[in-house]
């Protein structure tokens, strides 16, 4: 980054780490230990789709890799949503990175939008830890009824995994993801 750069306020994006997932599962530990919030056994990636024999192979691979479901939402982006028991947490990360490092291993990293882990309370409140692929980092989302958001949830929750987890600063960046699998 140059002179010009910081003048103009001008910076570089942070690139992607996919070992950052990992950090997923002492987040998880950290939430049941101060939390309500345990893990669903659900999480799922999203990518945009792209034309072609060779992504059609590979979305066939990874889902029969990890033995996701795939499912297009109403943006036209497709989701892997991938099943472990709710105590296999470490599993279901390794299948997580395992789905975005061979869409990146392949040249499709620049089509990968976004990761999520999926919790619940004991009332059955939705929680998701969302990993924005393009920005390397997270942030919580608690959907509410009628595409509302539990803001104070969503903080709370923040403060808790900030030491497991490179959370995500720009709270404008905390993309709701209503209806995505896995929540």
């Amino acid at each position: 980054m140059g002179l010009l750069d910081v003048l103009l306020g001008r910076s570089k994006p942070v690139r992607p780490d996919l070992d950052q997932l990992f950090g997923l599962s002492s987040a998880a530990i950290t939430l049941e230990a101060a939390s309500e919030l345990r893990p669903t056994g659900l999480g799922s990636v999203c990518f945009a789709a792209v034309e072609g024999g060779a992504f059609a192979e590979i979305q066939q691979d990874l889902r029969a890799l990890v033995g996701a479901e795939a499912s297009q939402d109403s943006y036209g982006y497709t989701w892997l949503l991938a099943r472990r028991e709710p105590t296999g947490i470490t599993d279901l990360v390794t299948d997580l990175h395992a789905v975005n490092s061979a869409l990146e291993e392949r040249g499709f990293g620049p089509q990968l939008l976004c990761s999520l882990l999926g919790f619940k309370d004991a009332a059955g409140h939705s929680l998701a830890l969302v990993y924005l692929y393009k920005r390397g980092s997270f942030y919580p989302f608690a959907p509410l009824p009628g595409e509302k958001r539990d803001n104070a949830l969503e903080l709370q929750v923040k403060a808790l995994v900030a030491n497991d987890l490179r959370v995500e600063d720009d709270l404008s960046r905390w993309f709701p993801v209503w209806g995505a699998p896995g929540l």
